[in-house]
């Protein structure tokens, strides 16, 4: 966790909350779980105080529910009191295993079905909340955040209607693109990155790693991750490089320009691990195509990082790729749904974001400065002094 030494004397602006909806059950639970820890055990002068008899709870969890009519049609309740509360709802807009029914067919549920429900429970909410608080991960229609002809500009219109019902702030992991705040000059937004939970997930499962320029090399798959890989490279000591995406615009295919090649910008690499740094794995097409042209590059070994791990066409491709030895092991976050046998593959890891988000609803909670949260230098700079020195592993294992 963050400094936690700087809530000791901060006050919560209101009794915390967290409503979750049921394309986050699991990870709802986990922040919740970390919030009872914290609360139980930190020092905070409002633990003992008669004023603030919620502050500490085994659950912050408020009932709640979106119901779906025969017809497709649906609403939200909210089954306590939600008045003078700091609400926090969290929703996970990809998560595509919930089902409902309509005229007597089985449906699944699209990213807009979570953002419509969503949008119901803030309505249930009614007004009464101190403040609403809104945790969408992957930002709806993130993807979605420029216009290049007669397009629609569905990120910007989403987080504005956000705005418009009333809502505070909106938190999300790893933005597509964090410009899209524009739209909403005047509502918090704020955007978090994963990098602590990438290396650390990394550091416990890859033991034998050399992290300095000789050995390690940072890559971003294309212009749009370059930020994300810069500050990575920076913080692990390390080079980093790019690839291009090569695309035949004359051509229209599923609604994007197909990608003809991808390009390589940056130093020898061979010999040297390398880490692909980007903010998804959709379909998984490129990231391998990638992975795959670095180990023809002679990359001695190959990790994905991607906050979130869609895979949108399933893991044959991925066990396919394993095999052949393109890649060595891939790194997402559990922000959004994962499939069963995603957790089955030898080749997978998981970046626990639960504590994290735990970190970021306490801290707003108390209105305290983000600047721990929002970059986690130290805290990086810290484990790797560890494991470079290999003294104290446990405390990178065990954490």
């Amino acid at each position: 966790m963050a400094n936690t030494s700087k809530l000791e004397n901060a006050i919560p602006v209101a009794p915390l909350k967290l409503i979750v909806l049921e394309s986050a059950t699991k990870l709802g639970e986990n922040i919740n779980n970390h919030l009872a820890a914290f609360r139980k055990s930190d020092k905070n002068v409002a633990k003992n105080d008669p004023a603030f008899q919620e502050y500490v709870s085994d659950n912050y969890i408020l009932d709640s529910k979106c119901y779906r009519f025969g017809s497709g049609e649906g609403k939200g309740l909210i089954n306590e009191s939600v008045r003078g509360k700091d609400l926090f709802i969290l929703v996970d807009v990809c998560n595509h295993s919930i089902t409902y029914k309509m005229n007597g067919f089985i449906n699944h549920k699209s990213p807009d079905d979570h953002f419509q429900d969503l949008k119901r429970i803030i309505s249930a909410v009614n007004g009464k909340a101190h403040r609403i608080n809104v945790i969408m991960p992957f930002l709806y229609e993130g993807r979605q955040h420029k216009r290049v002809g007669r397009e629609s500009l569905d990120c910007a219109y989403a987080i504005e209607e956000l705005a418009n019902m009333g809502i505070d702030n909106i938190i999300t992991i790893d933005a597509h693109d964090p410009k899209v705040q524009n739209a909403v000059p005047l509502t918090g937004f704020d955007n978090f990155t994963p990098p602590y939970q990438f290396i650390r997930a990394l550091l416990k499962t890859e033991r034998d790693m050399i992290i300095d320029k000789d050995n390690m090399i940072v890559i971003s798959p294309d212009e749009g991750a370059l930020d994300r890989a810069v500050y990575f490279a920076n913080v692990l000591g390390v080079n980093t490089g790019m690839f291009y995406k090569r695309r035949d615009y004359s051509t229209i295919v599923n609604g994007k320009n197909p990608i003809v090649a991808h390009e390589f910008l940056g130093e020898n690499i061979d010999g040297k691990d390398v880490i692909i740094i980007d903010d998804m794995i959709s379909s998984g097409g490129s990231m391998i195509d990638t992975a795959r042209q670095l180990k023809e590059m002679n990359a001695r070994k190959v990790y994905i990082c991607c906050t979130f791990g869609l895979f949108t066409d399933g893991m044959k491709k991925f066990d396919e790729a394993y095999e052949r030895g393109y890649f060595d092991k891939i790194v997402t976050t559990n922000l959004t749904y994962q499939i069963p046998e995603l957790k089955e593959r030898p080749y997978y890891v998981e970046a626990d974001m639960s504590k994290f988000l735990a970190t970021i609803i306490d801290f707003m909670n108390h209105d305290v400065s983000m600047s721990n949260v929002y970059e986690p230098t130290e805290k990086i700079r810290h484990i790797l002094d560890i494991y470079n020195k290999r003294e104290n592993m446990l405390e990178i294992y065990n954490s």
